[in-house]
């Protein structure tokens, strides 16, 4: 898997696991409305950016197209949890909110180091 793959990934996951711990604050402090709202927006924006390099890897970088499809099931489903946020449909956001959580994960999961990658591309051929 490409590096800017890899830092994409990382970073999706990194915001999707800030997003639960704001929302914790939003139940504690004033300003938690505030964060959660912020770490929402910025996974949004994280996943968006994840789709896009997923495109830039895969047409002018001539790699897979294969990451191209779970970034933008990611995307889709960020955007629902937007909506249900604002919507204030818990029921709902909560759940699927540990789902993302989980999905990137699974994700992060399957980057392998660039070393560990080149030798089973090595054993391959």
């Amino acid at each position: 898997m490409p590096t800017p793959l890899r830092v994409a990934i990382a970073v999706q996951t990194l915001a999707v696991f800030l997003t639960p711990i704001s929302a914790g604050l939003l139940l504690t402090m004033p300003s938690g409305h505030t964060l959660h709202s912020a770490t929402a927006y910025t996974l949004f924006v994280v996943s968006m950016l994840h789709v896009l390099t997923a495109v830039l890897v895969w047409r002018p970088g001539g790699g897979s197209a294969k990451p191209i499809l779970p970034a933008a099931v990611f995307l889709g489903l960020t955007l629902l949890q937007v909506f249900l946020g604002i919507a204030h449909v818990t029921a709902v956001h909560v759940p699927l909110g540990v789902l993302l959580f989980g999905f990137s994960l699974v994700q992060l999961s399957r980057i392998r180091p660039a070393r560990e990658a080149a030798e089973a591309a090595v054993s391959e051929a």
